[in-house]
Parts: structure tokens; sequence; C-alpha cells
């Protein structure tokens, strides 16, 4: 799973990026800090089942934390985006080149006001998110459209002559961007492009097709930044007519969070909406001002919106759920001893032979039957998994 950072210049990309994986890249107040893209290993949190079975889990590859599980995803934070990106200016097919490899994309926004379309730091409240989000949304469709059309004529001469399906043909030209036939038929049909000759298709038909198949294959949601600056209040409000997904963030003040957790100073855990002080941990004047100050944010906005931001993408927009699998089904343990040791993040729908796919080709290979642990009932390999779902696969490959 890879999660793609994208907005413009200066609008804290690098931020959002170190406060939710705790990497230390470079960030500063002008265009283009960010060149090469940084990946990084961000976390999903939700409510852990170790509680309901009553177990003192050992996580491998994920945390359980208080009865959170952390599950991790890939994160990519790639170059600012300047209007006219699409046609090689600033960093823009770099930028672009590097956004295709992602599953979803958060959208980082200066909801301040505060820099322009360069990313340029302006007075606050003189920019305007809301054409900043329209203008990154565009820069995609236009890339996207300009991948289609090369050669378009070709492709409506193999449509024609019915050499291949047009959906094919697409998806074969849009492989780069991991958008599968699926999505293209879903679109075509939509718009109501399915079977209207490539020929007849107008410029706007082609952009048309292109801006919805990214809305599809690539969703979006707003972490609208600089939530703790004057002028943001009726900024956000303005980007929730957008219809997108918003969430306010702070990021420093998330950062700010994390590093005091790190260093002991503060009980917290990201997405919590409220932080306490360690007993008996001295803090300087500065400090307290500081804890002050994001408190009171915290207060208005319920949490500093970055670990929000997170679950949101996953859970609602990639439309993701949680799966346990186990190899003791009485113990809930694997081979190593390891109680509840994974967590694995999987598509709805996904079946109980794609967990053991997941897990090892080899597993799926063989794969005889899962057990509910719930249940304890047997359960096919077309089993459509649900969220929370403790799993054992059954496979003859296993028994090797």
């Amino acid at each position: 799973m890879l999660i793609g950072l994208i907005g413009k210049a200066n609008v804290g990309k690098s931020t959002f990026f170190n406060s939710t994986t705790e990497l230390s890249v470079q960030s500063a107040n002008y265009p283009f800090t960010t060149v090469n893209p940084n990946f990084g290993v961000a976390y999903t949190r939700v409510k852990c089942v170790c509680r309901e079975f009553e177990v003192q889990d050992n996580p491998i590859h994920s945390m359980c934390i208080d009865g959170n599980r952390f599950i991790p995803i890939k994160l990519i934070d790639v170059a600012g985006l300047v209007p006219g990106a699409h046609q090689g200016k600033g960093l823009g097919n770099k930028f672009l080149d590097d956004a295709r490899q992602a599953e979803g994309l958060i959208h980082v926004v200066d909801a301040s006001g505060s820099t322009d379309s360069e990313g340029k730091s302006i007075p606050i409240g003189t920019g305007d998110p809301l054409s900043d989000i329209k203008f990154v949304e565009k820069e995609l469709d236009l890339w996207i459209a300009s991948i289609v059309k090369r050669d378009w004529n070709k492709i409506g001469k193999e449509a024609e002559r019915q050499e291949q399906k047009l959906e094919l043909i697409l998806a074969r030209r849009l492989s780069g961007l991991a958008i599968g036939e699926s999505y293209i038929i879903k679109v075509l049909n939509e718009i109501g492009l399915y079977n209207k000759k490539p020929a007849l298709w107008t410029e706007e038909d082609i952009f048309n097709f292109c801006k919805k198949v990214r809305i599809e294959s690539k969703p979006i949601v707003i972490a609208a930044n600089k939530a703790d600056l004057p002028t943001v209040d009726e900024n956000i409000i303005k980007i929730r007519t957008t219809g997108l997904e918003v969430v306010p963030c702070i990021c420093e003040a998330e950062a700010l969070l994390r590093r005091a957790t790190k260093k002991g100073l503060l009980n917290y855990l990201p997405g919590d909406s409220s932080f306490s002080l360690k007993v008996g941990v001295p803090i300087s004047e500065g400090q307290k001002k500081a804890l002050d100050i994001v408190r009171s944010l915290i207060a208005k906005y319920g949490s500093t919106g970055v670990q929000e931001v997170i679950n949101l993408i996953c859970f609602k927009l990639l439309n993701l759920i949680v799966v346990y699998p186990v190899e003791d089904d009485i113990k809930l343990m694997d081979k190593n001893g390891n109680i509840l040791p994974d967590a694995h993040l999987l598509p709805r729908g996904s079946t109980a032979k794609d967990l053991a796919n997941k897990i090892h080709a080899d597993l799926a290979k063989g794969f005889l039957y899962a057990i509910d642990i719930r249940s304890k009932q047997r359960l096919g390999a077309d089993y459509k998994l649900k969220n929370n779902d403790v799993i054992k696969i059954v496979s003859a490959m296993s028994r090797r």
C-alpha cells in the first residue's frame, strides 16, 4: 500500500511526512525543498482485537499500544507542483512520475492562504487554497490526458478494426499509472463513451475520461494544513464546497507532540484527542507555553488531524479492511509463539484465498480451507473477509 503526498511547493508536505514517519527530511520555507521523493512508513490506527480475545499480543510487523493497533503503510513525499507541471515546468515531470505509483493521494493544502501558486510566501489570507486544489487536480488530469492522446489516431484504428477492445488498449496505455481495465470500463460506461467510436471522441471527451479515471483510481483527501493560523475557518468552509474529503491539520503540532513523546515528556498516541505530561518530568516555561497552544488547537479540532487523514484515506476512500491471520486457532499464535502476530490491510471484498496469497504465494497455491476463529466454521476460498476477521489458513503447502 503506497500513499502519495501531493501539493504545490511550501505547503507543509515534508512536515506532514516527518510527523507521520518520524523521519527527518529537509523542510524549509522556500519552494522545491523536496526534489527527490522521500519514502517512509506511516501507520493506520485501529482498535486491536486483542482486548476482545483478552490476550496480550506481541505483533511482528505492526504495533499494539494500549489496545490500539498501528499497521504500517508506505508514504511517498514528492516534489512540489507548480502550474504547467504537465508540460514539464518546475519539477513537473518528476512530480507526476513519482505520484503515479501511489494508490491514494493526500493533497496537503495551505489552508491559511499564505503561499502563492508557486509556493512563495505571501501575506496570510491573500492566497486561495481552493484554486490550489483545482490547479493540482487539473495538472494531474492534463498529464493523464497527454498520455492517453499520444497516437490517438492509432488507438482509434485499432479499436475500429476490433483488433483489441478499447478498454484493453487504454489499460495498456495507462498501466504505468496502476489504472486497470475495471476502472476504465466503469468510467466509459458512466460517461457514455463505451460505445462511442474513438475517432468521434472530442478533446472534451478525452479530458472528461481522464478526469473521471483519476477520480476513480487515485482517490484524494485534502489535508488542510496550517489550521492554527488566522483566516483558516473561512477557507476550510470553501474547500468543503468541492465535495472532497477535508481534514483540518496542524502538522507542526503533531510533530511537536511526537518529539516530546519520544523524549519521554508526554503520554500521547497519534490520533489522540488529548495528551498529558508524564508525572515528575520537568519542562521549561517555553515548552509549557508551546504545549498549551497545542492543547487549545486540539480542543478546537478534536486532534491534530494528521492521523485522521491517514485513516480516512485507507478506510473510507480506499475501502480497506483489517484481517488478523493466525496459525494456532486456539492460542491465536504463529509457529514462533507470537500472539496475533500480523494485521493485514486488504481491499473490501477480498477473499480467504486473497489473504493466503498476501501471506505467501505457496499458501494460496495449496489452499484447502480457512477457519473463522470466532465461529470455528470452515470457510471456502471464495469467502469474503470482514473487517477484524481473525482467520487461520489451512494449506497443503504449509504441511510440508
